[in-house]
């Protein structure tokens, strides 16, 4: 055995969605030190008898009381001074929402809130959840162009213009509208319409579109960043 062994297991959640056209990330005032009164992302201590992943899943529905939103795991982080109460390897966690829920403060925050990731990176976060959160807003910002993970974001019907927001927000640029449409169109391997249309203002009703495959499964023709 070595002669420091780590001391805790931990996970860390960088959990997304979108309000008023930003991209927004759950994070918790801290109620207890270290770094009482600072921002962090929500992530305790991993149980006896859990795994990984359940861990990750009760931190999350402790404070968003959802249970089953897309989640994957990110990496790990394990820089002997992260956590100044002892030696800690966290296993950070990726998650998106459909839709920014209530959050409720768990045991150890003070508060919950869904904060622009903007904001947030203003503000700064507690531990080394800053390096975090940069890796799971890439991680997103890829993910976005080979998996179908645009449509976790989105009610169980939706508008191609909503889509289109989507990649919109989280990649930070515009994107052309006609030329968007045309590359999901040509592919339908991943969203399908669903024979309805929704009226949009005064414009003609938008057709309506449901996904194919969900939010982790990969795209039979990707929508590579760069080629926008």
């Amino acid at each position: 055995m070595p002669r420091h062994p780590v001391s805790y297991v931990a996970v860390d959640v960088a959990a997304f969605t979108i309000a008023d056209d930003e991209l927004v990330v759950l994070v918790v005032e801290r109620g207890v030190g270290p770094f009482r009164g600072a921002l962090a992302l929500p992530g305790g201590f991993v149980l006896p008898d859990e795994t990984l992943e359940e861990a990750a899943r009760r931190e999350l529905r402790e404070e968003t009381g959802v249970d089953e939103p897309v989640l994957e795991q990110l990496r790990s982080y394990g820089a002997p001074a992260r956590d100044p109460r002892a030696r800690t390897v966290s296993v950070a966690h990726l998650a998106v929402l459909s839709e920014p829920v209530s959050p409720v403060a768990g045991t150890d925050a003070a508060s919950a809130a869904w904060r622009a990731v903007a904001d947030v990176r203003r503000a700064g976060l507690a531990f080394d959840h800053e390096e975090i959160l940069d890796d799971a807003v890439e991680r997103l910002a890829s993910k976005l162009e080979y998996t179908a993970v645009a449509t976790a974001f989105l009610a169980e019907e939706f508008t191609l213009a909503e889509l289109r927001s989507v990649y919109e927000v989280v990649w930070g640029r515009p994107l052309d509208a006609g030329n968007f449409q045309r590359k999901v169109r040509a592919s339908l391997d991943w969203v399908e319409p669903t024979g309805e249309l929704r009226a949009a203002g005064r414009g003609r009703p938008a057709s309506l579109f449901r996904p194919v495959k969900s939010g982790t499964a990969a795209l039979d023709s990707p929508l590579v960043r760069s080629s926008w």
